[in-house]
């Protein structure tokens, strides 16, 4: 071997050797192996593309479902907790809350950056990964739902409180930054086509934003944007197209010794069944008439799920899912798997189920219902690895939810 080609080939090594120490750096290692994980998807939807989301199966009518005039009598019936406020004083033209330092989410992580930026705001020092390691310990895990928002706040940051509200508004969001309270919504982003599950993608995808200031004379509120940058401005408009697809849900993170004040600021929706109980009230008027569109069918069915009227709720998700619905609607949001398991309707459970792990495989929800379809079915063995599988994606699911329904067949 010449000497030329010897050092040609020592070269080599070493630059091999030196891109695998690179490799070990775990920033590095993170994104490289998520840039992989994003290949490998693409190249499997370019052999087998993404079809669209599939519409319900045909139903054959319960004669011994509730009536709606019965189930919306039990609802009116609710009595709030706390007395309604009637009128609020009228707000300021503007209103800020200074911002926090800015946290760039690492992959799939927008929930806990958004809330580890906002926990910055009340005192806290640590950083996404603190709550991401034990709400999301997969990276490859897609989702983070507000009920893990939330425990992870009352169980590693006790000195605050934390709590969700569906059916928000914009004057309610600037009643709380006028307070002096950062307000959390859940939205639609749209993603870079470089984050494209295939050619077919819609880049449609769930995004947590950091609200920390509002201006009239602009129509618009400042944002915290973990995907896309901080200080970002966002119209009023915008915000409530964005935020429909999510029932317009919303978090605010408070001091326990100022509850009373975030209970007068909510008004009647700080009671959670009226506050659900006005967003199906809602959700009833829109989706009789005939504006309505996929996201108002699908918000009717998640709140017709709170109050367990699964027939109707799976009724209402099959006109959503008939108009149709983005890829990754169901990355976010399982209503329609409740709804359809409880009303006794398995093999759409199933065809779901199956669409959506088709096009998020991580996602412990998803393989929690599907095994409980194939439970329902006879296949024990298959709801077995269906649930291990979704413990393995998160080891602290819904404590331990993966791990009780295996009990089931053990």
């Amino acid at each position: 071997m010449s000497p030329k080609v010897r050092n040609i080939l020592i070269g080599l090594a070493g630059l091999l050797l030196l891109a695998v120490l690179i490799y070990q750096i775990p920033a590095v290692k993170s994104r490289l192996d998520w840039r992989l994980e994003v290949l490998r998807i693409y190249t499997k939807n370019v052999i087998n593309p993404i079809g669209p989301v599939p519409t319900a199966l045909p139903v054959t009518p319960k004669p011994s479902t509730p009536t709606a005039a019965t189930t919306n009598t039990a609802v009116a019936q609710l009595q709030p907790t706390v007395t309604p406020t009637a009128t609020f004083a009228p707000l300021p033209a503007q209103a800020s809350i200074t911002s926090p330092p800015y946290e760039k989410q690492t992959p799939n992580n927008c929930g806990p950056a958004t809330l580890s930026m906002t926990l910055h705001l009340y005192g806290w020092e640590g950083s996404q990964k603190d709550i991401s390691d034990l709400i999301k310990p997969v990276t490859g895990d897609r989702n983070v739902n507000p009920e893990e928002l939330r425990y992870y706040v009352r169980t590693q940051a006790g000195w605050l409180n934390l709590e969700y509200r569906v059916g928000g508004n914009i004057e309610t969001i600037k009643r709380l930054l006028a307070a002096n309270y950062p307000v959390i919504v859940e939205s639609v982003t749209a993603l870079n086509p470089a984050d494209a599950l295939g050619p077919t993608d819609d880049l449609w995808a769930a995004h947590y934003l950091l609200i920390t200031a509002y201006d009239d004379s602009k129509q618009e509120f400042t944002i915290q944007d973990t995907y896309h940058g901080p200080d970002l401005t966002i119209s009023y408009s915008q915000l409530e197209q964005d935020w429909k697809p999510f029932n317009n849900l919303y978090l605010v993170i408070y001091f326990p010794q100022f509850e009373d004040e975030v209970k007068t600021l909510l008004g009647s929706n700080w009671d959670p069944d009226l506050n659900r109980q006005q967003a199906l009230s809602s959700a009833q008027a829109v989706t009789a008439t005939s504006s309505a569109d996929a996201y108002d069918w699908f918000n009717l069915g998640s709140d017709l799920v709170y109050f367990e009227r699964y027939d109707e709720a799976a009724l209402a998700y099959d006109k959503a899912r008939e108009i149709g619905l983005p890829l990754r609607m169901f990355r976010y949001q399982f209503g329609p798997f409740l709804a359809y398991f409880h009303s006794g309707r398995n093999d759409d459970l199933l065809s779901l189920t199956n669409y959506a792990r088709g096009v998020t495989d991580m996602s412990e929800e998803t393989w929690l219902w599907y095994g409980f379809g194939l439970y329902r079915q006879g296949d024990y063995d298959g709801a077995l690895k269906a649930w291990q599988k979704a413990e393995a994606i998160n080891p602290k699911f819904y404590e331990d939810q993966a791990r009780k329904a295996m009990q089931l067949v053990q």
